[in-house]
């Protein structure tokens, strides 16, 4: 049975018992080649689900809209770290979910009307294929071989000298529109006000010139250091191209350095910016 046929069953399954009221996953799209994200609240409709390689969306977001609400939810293995790190920071309800993982060989890039021939940057460092968490399993999981260096890129930019790094993110902000779609596509960005609209204090100014265009993306990898759970759906949104991986990736490889520890991983670890320890020594400074 194919993995779209499971996801259908399963939601067939849950709309017709009443255990959940929606189920969130992919359908095709009106360009008849992409999938985008679809709400299924009658079990006639699961025959619209799909799963293939165009699937790039981190369903995770929406359940912020659905605080209290029985609900099910397709998701890939980043997907399910985004759900992890939901369930961690008290926005949602584990026994208000049925999450249904699919074992995932990658999704490619999207492109109106035509199949993407590239995977994603995600998929191309992922060291996970099977989700973390799930109540429903689809496809087989599978076995995750040892990397050597899981942080290729990151490293290639430490390699440089510290005037050709500024050079790069220097460039990399200047095209900044601050459209904010990397904050509304983040399932780590929730926040009632966002720090960048703050009038008091004011923390950045709405202008788009360098200096605020740099306070706010430098700011916004800072506020998910240790909680960036790298689905990349910031740069695939994002519409002039920033590499806002890389600098997400540059966190999350210190992070995981200095204090063993990777968002998402599960529900119950603290994450190390939560918590404080009097002897705490992190070889900084000392």
């Amino acid at each position: 049975m194919s993995q779209t046929a499971q996801i259908r069953q399963a939601a067939r399954e849950l709309l017709q018992g009443k255990a959940v009221e929606c189920v969130i996953g992919y359908e095709r799209g009106t360009d008849g080649v992409n999938a985008r994200p679809f709400f299924a609240y009658e079990a006639a409709e699961a025959d619209r689900l799909i799963f293939d390689q165009t699937c790039t969306h981190d369903l995770a977001k929406y359940l912020l809209n659905r605080k209290g609400k029985s609900t099910a939810i397709v998701v890939k293995p980043c997907d399910s770290r985004a759900i992890n790190l939901l369930l961690n920071e008290s926005q949602i309800q584990r026994d208000k979910l049925h999450i249904i993982g699919v074992v995932c060989p990658g999704v490619v890039e999207r492109r109106w009307g035509t199949p993407g021939a590239k995977q994603l940057n995600a998929c191309q460092v992922c060291q996970q294929h099977t989700p973390v968490v799930y109540d429903t399993l689809v496809g087989q999981p599978v076995s995750e071989p040892a990397v050597a260096d899981p942080y290729p890129d990151v490293a290639g930019m430490e390699a440089k000298p510290a005037d050709e790094r500024r050079t790069f993110w220097e460039e990399q902000f200047s095209r900044c529109l601050r459209c904010y779609a990397c904050r509304q596509a983040c399932p780590g960005c929730y926040c009632p006000e966002c720090f960048a609209e703050r009038l008091d204090p004011l923390w950045v100014g709405i202008r788009i010139a360098p200096g605020e265009n740099e306070v706010w993306n430098t700011m916004r990898a800072f506020h998910l250091a240790g909680r960036c759970i790298g689905c990349y759906q910031c740069e695939q949104v994002c519409p002039v191209n920033i590499r806002l991986s890389l600098l997400n990736r540059k966190l999350e490889k210190d992070v995981l350095g200095m204090f063993h520890f990777q968002a998402g991983m599960d529900a119950e670890s603290p994450p190390p910016f939560s918590t404080y320890q009097k002897d705490e020594k992190l070889g900084i400074g000392e």
